[in-house]
């Protein structure tokens, strides 16, 4: 008896793509692992999507569009761009590898479309010159986009760490910082020992940048206004 091709659509790719992804991170991603895990051959996915990139730019569409929907905001522009951050640093956590995917594409679907629209409307009715809006919300989502991925990051490096040695990696840095001078490393061992680089990647550390960047913003205003 002809065994049964497995029943797939657009809807179900997507969902195992983030599958996989949270499982084996964007570097090991391929069509074929893809396939594999639904039960298929190689080139039925291409019936679907042209290329892997065709596939990253619907992932990063699904991402934009959970930004749209979470996205609630009516105050002044600097209150938007507050909780703009704080939705895409929450729905970036929530996606695996979905910051390298918004990064690895290009603004050709329409909910990133969507999305870029949403943030420039944000500082549409601040005095700032077309070009410096543009500026102010790339480099506002520039921001959460490399913070996300830099604690992404950092997890991953502490757990390849740990799973090649037998002690914790803080014990090791201890080492190597008492065997530097205080020229060399006194700063670093004094935050390092008051546990300041534990405040990497959390809440407080994120809310701190994101003030100073509306600060920024705001002083740009303000010149813009006299």
């Amino acid at each position: 008896m002809k065994k049964q091709q497995p029943q797939i659509s657009e809807d179900k790719i997507l969902e195992t793509s983030w599958e996989l992804l949270r499982e084996e991170s964007i570097e090991k991603f391929s069509m074929r692992r893809l396939a594999d895990r639904l039960g298929i051959q190689a080139p039925s996915l291409y019936w679907y999507f042209k290329s892997k990139q065709n596939l990253y730019q619907r992932l990063a569409n699904h991402v934009s569009k959970m930004i749209l929907e979470e996205f609630h905001s009516e105050g002044d522009w600097k209150e938007q761009l507050m909780e703009l951050a704080v939705t895409v640093r929450s729905v970036l956590s929530r996606y695996p590898c979905s910051t390298q995917l918004m990064m690895m594409t290009l603004p050709h679907e329409p909910d990133i479309i969507r999305f870029i629209n949403r943030m420039l409307l944000c500082v549409e009715s601040t005095p700032l010159k077309q070009e410096q809006k543009m500026q102010v919300v790339t480099t506002l989502v520039n921001y959460v986009f490399y913070f996300v991925l830099d604690n992404y990051q950092h997890e991953r490096n502490v757990s390849a760490i740990q799973k090649d040695q037998d002690e914790l990696p803080g014990e090791e840095m201890i080492r190597l910082l008492d065997s530097m001078s205080e020229s060399e490393a006194g700063l670093f061992r004094r935050m390092f020992t008051n546990r300041l680089f534990e405040l990497m990647g959390t809440d407080e550390a994120f809310e701190f940048g994101l003030k100073l960047i509306l600060f920024g913003i705001e002083r740009m205003i303000k010149e813009q206004e006299k």
